[in-house]
């Protein structure tokens, strides 16, 4: 067996916001994806969270389920509405309550809560107000996360500030595919800014209220390849990589923006100047608040070829894409996880990593004796957990893997339509069925260690063609 370093964390992951539901319940206020969840068409399949996996009724159900896995840890974030129903002033106990029982119901079944603070859904009064555009938001923000960790600080050992802000602020504010459906891109990088600012201060606020608790951030990041070596697709790669990773990652660990990546900005007519207007004196300092972990969030790749050079004048392509894909159309492609988690040790040297989502959707349904064998998120966990073994033994400090997610969930703009849990639901009747991959997870989790495991017949026809 391939052994994980004592003290390995286990976990798994959800969001608020995918599968609370009760969205009218005790007090709970409107956010930005009730939102943009009745915009016409906004959702692949017309639905909203309202409901989801009403875990806001069923925790104790699924704290019993995260007992049978044996997990040791459940990261969940907290839904800033039931906090504050109108984003900042006044906050609500009925909705702050619902996060202490479940604190407590995880403690007492021995697993460690990871609580994460903002997962995306905006109490959509602030968003009335400019949302994560404007800098009043921060504010709102280390006000709302100084009453959930004056609450829960006392038995919360780890917070993270936020979850993946390319996400909230490329997706929500430049492309409109994720709430608030905006397309504005100087808008988009003030609201970059403003989260990494928002967690900045959080910081110091958390560490205030729970001094012996660990801060982080997470965020996702994609390994970048050039898909030939010609200086057009290496300029691609540099470009994506700037974008999508350093832009996030420079700042939090002290180097602010980087130069590069604004003067992309600039040439691509999202920002007036290299000057960055958003950035007052104070705020790269704040943002590089030191942090006791960064939490990593990891899918797929990215392979670039230039949009500048045509096909026919560019250099052959060297690097493709695999052919496996999930069901949401991503690469599966594990060791990117083991680059990525290489290149983040390397560069910028956190005190520790924890893989905070990885996972792949794949639309497995019962048979008919009820089992659900979804060989193909098996064999994608086994895969990437192996890969990020690798990681380890070479030195990156990786102290914790949660498998995204726990349940089948709602999937953002996707709607209920791609399902990413080791643990089927059936959103009609609200029925939880184990998949074969979350027995093998809790035979990984019991062993801290990964199981031989045989290679898919399909997978092993395609070697032997390949020959």
């Amino acid at each position: 067996m391939l052994r994980f370093p004592d003290g390995f964390l286990w976990g798994a992951a959800t969001s608020s916001y995918q599968i609370e539901g009760a969205g009218h319940e005790d007090g709970r206020g409107e956010s930005i994806w009730d939102r943009f969840a009745a915009r016409a068409g906004a959702i692949a399949d017309g639905s909203d969270g309202s409901v989801a996996c009403d875990h806001y009724h069923r925790w104790k159900e699924d704290i019993e389920i995260m007992k049978r896995l044996g997990l040791g840890a459940y990261r969940f974030s907290v839904a800033w509405p039931r906090v504050f129903p109108t984003g900042r002033w006044q906050y609500n106990p009925a909705g702050l309550a619902f996060y202490d029982r479940l604190v407590d119901g995880l403690l007492e079944a021995g697993i460690e809560p990871f609580v994460t603070l903002y997962h995306w859904d905006l109490p959509q009064p602030l968003e009335d107000a400019g949302g994560w555009a404007v800098r009043d938001t921060v504010n709102a923000f280390v006000e709302y996360a100084d009453v959930v960790t004056d609450q829960l600080g006392d038995r919360v050992r780890r917070f993270i500030t936020h979850n993946e802000p390319w996400c909230i602020s490329v997706l929500g504010y430049a492309e409109g595919l994720h709430a608030p459906g905006r397309r504005d891109w100087p808008a988009a990088l003030a609201a970059a800014h403003h989260v990494l600012l928002s967690h900045g201060l959080a910081t110091a606020v958390i560490r205030e209220n729970s001094p012996d608790a660990e801060v982080g951030i997470t965020l996702n990041l994609v390994p970048a390849e050039a898909a030939s070596s010609s200086p057009a697709d290496r300029e691609a790669c540099r470009a994506f990589d700037g974008a999508f990773n350093r832009w996030f990652l420079d700042p939090i660990y002290g180097r602010g923006y980087p130069e590069d990546a604004i003067a992309d900005h600039v040439a691509a007519g999202h920002l007036p100047s290299l000057e960055l207007p958003f950035v007052h004196p104070g705020d790269l300092a704040i943002i590089a608040a030191p942090t006791d972990f960064l939490g990593v969030n990891y899918y797929s790749r990215a392979v670039l070829r230039s949009e500048v050079v045509a096909e026919a004048d560019n250099a052959p392509r060297t690097v493709h894409l695999g052919d496996e894909r999930t069901d949401i159309g991503w690469e599966v492609y594990p060791d990117g996880l083991r680059q990525l988690l290489m290149r983040v040790h390397r560069d910028y040297t956190p005190d520790a990593i924890y893989i905070t989502e990885n996972g792949a959707a794949y639309d497995t349904a019962p048979d008919e004796h009820g089992r659900i064998h979804d060989i193909e998120r098996q064999r994608f966990l086994h895969a990437h957990l192996a890969a990020s073994l690798e990681a380890c033994r070479a030195g990156v400090p990786l102290a914790g893997y949660f498998v995204w997610s726990l349940l089948d969930n709602y999937e953002w703009q996707e709607g209920y339509r791609k399902r990413f849990g080791i643990v089927w639901v059936d959103f009609t009747t609200q029925e939880r069925v184990l998949k074969q991959s979350a027995s093998l997870y809790r035979a990984i989790v019991a062993d801290n260690a990964l199981p031989a495991i045989e290679p898919h017949p399909a997978h092993a026809r395609r070697r032997v063609l390949q020959r």
